[in-house]
């Protein structure tokens, strides 16, 4: 079995941070995790356990520059961590990596399994509440059991694996100077979406506000009106297809990164999912 970390950063997240702790501490160990809290005003996550929680000093900045201030944080420090460990997951701390339950295989099991040079990445399932049809989130119960619907997205099939120091770019969106590889298996769930009363409550926030973070926000109240307004696909040839079309499709100013171009493909989440997170 491969040695293998996860790294995240976070401010003011404290309860997606619960959450990543519990699915990545089940799937690689606790004292595998670690997380840097962006500010030494943040508080230690109740169920941190033996994680590795590390404070860093607040620079407060706009959220382009602070961005990739973080990633190049972060790539130095996955850059440390390789030095001990086979594999660093990076993902933000609303961001679950999940191997197909298909597959009968842990996390850890199936990476270790996996030719990976020097990144892969999963499906990018962007999941969001559908308005008509999902009542708002109930916090004592897991995501998936609440929220059947995701919007197949670029944006979140991301490089989250690597197998080498690499830098990645902001968001963890692409690593660069490397081409990238959806493996058929792993699905990145993003859950940013998850939540219209959780999208109002950060628009409260004033951290967020003051950094430029508005459009960022914005963006996941569309994802719910995407989901709410379009008929879900249930064949899952759709997803192979969107495996495909990110592969063939990229930007013309970022070749290393996947794109849907003008498809808002939405997808009813594979019932075999329900569970995990």
């Amino acid at each position: 079995m491969k040695k293998i970390a996860a790294v995240t950063m976070a401010r003011n997240d404290d309860f997606f941070l619960t959450r990543w702790i519990a699915y990545y501490g089940r799937e690689l160990g606790e004292k595998n995790l670690y997380i840097y809290l962006d500010g030494v005003d943040q508080p230690i996550p109740a169920n941190a356990g033996e994680a590795n929680v590390i404070h860093c000093e607040r620079v407060a900045e706009h959220v382009v520059k602070a961005e990739k201030r973080r990633l190049g944080f972060l790539s130095d420090m996955a850059a440390e961590l390789l030095k001990t460990y086979d594999l660093v997951i990076g993902v933000d701390a609303d961001e679950f990596l999940v191997v197909d339950p298909h597959c009968k295989l842990s996390l850890a099991q199936y990476l270790s399994a996996t030719k990976i040079n020097p990144c892969v990445s999963g499906l990018g399932f962007d999941i969001g509440q559908h308005l008509d049809l999902e009542p708002t989130l109930d916090y004592s119960r897991l995501f998936l059991e609440q929220r059947a619907y995701a919007l197949l997205s670029s944006r979140y099939t991301k490089p989250s694996v690597i197998s080498k120091p690499v830098r990645w770019g902001s968001g963890f969106h692409r690593v660069k100077g490397h081409n990238f590889r959806i493996d058929p298996n792993l699905y990145l769930f993003h859950f940013g979406s998850v939540d219209m009363e959780m999208i109002r409550m950060r628009f409260q926030d004033k951290d967020r506000m003051a950094t430029g973070r508005e459009k960022h926000i914005q963006k996941r109240a569309k994802t719910m009106h995407i989901i709410s307004a379009k008929k879900a696909l249930t064949n899952e040839k759709w997803l192979t297809f969107a495996r495909w079309f990110q592969t063939i499709v990229r930007p013309v100013f970022a070749w290393n990164k996947p794109s849907m171009a003008f498809f808002d493909l939405v997808v009813k989440v594979p019932e075999r999912f329900k569970g995990i997170i």
